[in-house]
């Protein structure tokens, strides 16, 4: 049997080693925090850690103890990303609305530990980032109800920042009121337009009247400073929470199937890595074509040629030239490989003006910090 004390003493030797090297990998943390700040990305990116795991859990010979290392490599992931939100606490993040709307809660999915800074209107969040007051402004894309959001394509076109990640935050809306207020109380709603179109059938069968408001949350703030008990809002419930208010019930829209899908823009372009291919991968593109027949079909064949599969088409008017239009593309791949340079070059050939607005891997609901 060995000498105890000698095998003691090679694991405190081995225990310094692995201390060097997680200060190591922790000072690298800090390099990828500083990143991901100037890009407006997420700590977490569960397919990156799936693909890490893997890798790494081929370097152990010893099939017995795999499972421990994984929970190690676990373990050390997650202190990384907890050392990550850290360094990330002083992000400025920009959102249209106030507290509780839609685009905070998504914020929040996005940026667990960030500052928030509230704008009246998805242009004054997207300058506060061009000029420098904010890191990133999270803003909405479009709703699968509702449709596109123009003010935020328009955006997209005109501005300078980039689209570097994408969250689908599904949308439940609730109709909420002051404490002790029952449903037979209320005889108004008020809410953001799209919201009440969206909880249409609810309020025709409680024979609501109905009230405009700038955002659901400012129709939630609007209840909470009112005397009227006969008001009630539709709102997110984290609105309730935030203004104090009762959840009289929950998930009233007409359609389960609603989610609004919202963007982090930031200064810097993120370039995802030219090596393999994340099946998760997108990209968007903006572009106005020469005034020629055939133009636009000339783009698209161009794009299907290079093998890329188009999620979404789209235009849009150009506010300073009557019936002229920008077109929209939302599309799978990468576009920092070979082949995505070849179609930028060939695209930009044939393009009036071509804007590569973002990149982006599609990311899951649960990645987002619920």
């Amino acid at each position: 049997m060995k000498d105890i004390d000698i095998t003691r003493q090679k694991i405190e030797e081995i225990d310094k080693n692995i201390a060097t090297l997680f200060e190591e990998r922790m000072n690298l943390a800090k390099d990828i925090a500083e990143y991901k700040k100037e890009r407006g990305l997420s700590v977490k990116d569960s397919t990156r850690e799936a693909s890490l795991l893997e890798k790494n859990r081929s370097y152990i010979k010893n099939r017995e103890i795999e499972e421990y290392y994984v929970n190690l490599q676990k373990a050390i992931m997650g202190l990384s990303c907890d050392y990550q939100e850290r360094l990330l606490s002083g992000l400025k993040v920009a959102y249209s609305g106030v507290s509780g709307a839609f685009a905070h809660i998504a914020a929040i999915k996005m940026f667990p530990n960030a500052n928030y800074f509230a704008y009246s209107s998805f242009k004054e969040a997207y300058n506060a980032v061009e000029n420098g007051d904010c890191d990133c402004c999270v803003l909405p894309l479009e709703n699968s109800y509702a449709g596109e959001v123009d003010a935020v394509t328009d955006l997209l076109f005109t501005g300078n920042l980039f689209v570097n990640q994408v969250i689908s935050l599904p949308i439940e809306h609730c109709l909420i009121a002051k404490d002790g207020t029952s449903i037979n109380d209320i005889k108004t709603v008020i809410s953001h337009e799209q919201a009440l179109k969206q909880c249409g059938e609810y309020i025709s069968k409680h024979s609501f009247d109905t009230l405009d408001a700038g955002n659901t949350a400012m129709a939630a703030k609007a209840v909470m400073e009112s005397a009227d008990k006969t008001l009630a809002a539709i709102a997110s419930y984290e609105a309730a929470d935030i203004y104090g208010l009762k959840i009289i019930e929950r998930n009233i829209n007409d359609s389960r199937n609603n989610s609004t899908r919202f963007a982090a823009f930031s200064r810097v372009q993120n370039k995802p890595s030219v090596k393999g291919l994340r099946e998760d991968e997108n990209f968007i593109l903006v572009f106005t074509v020469q005034n020629k027949a055939g133009a636009l079909a000339q783009t698209l064949n161009i794009m299907g040629a290079h093998g890329y599969n188009m999620r979404s088409l789209r235009s849009r008017p150009m506010k300073n030239l009557e019936w002229q239009y920008f077109f929209y593309i939302e599309a799978e791949g990468n576009i920092n490989n070979e082949n995505g340079k070849a179609l930028l070059k060939e695209l930009s050939a044939i393009c009036a003006r071509l804007k590569l607005a973002g990149t982006y891997f599609v990311k899951r609901y649960e990645d987002v910090n619920l």
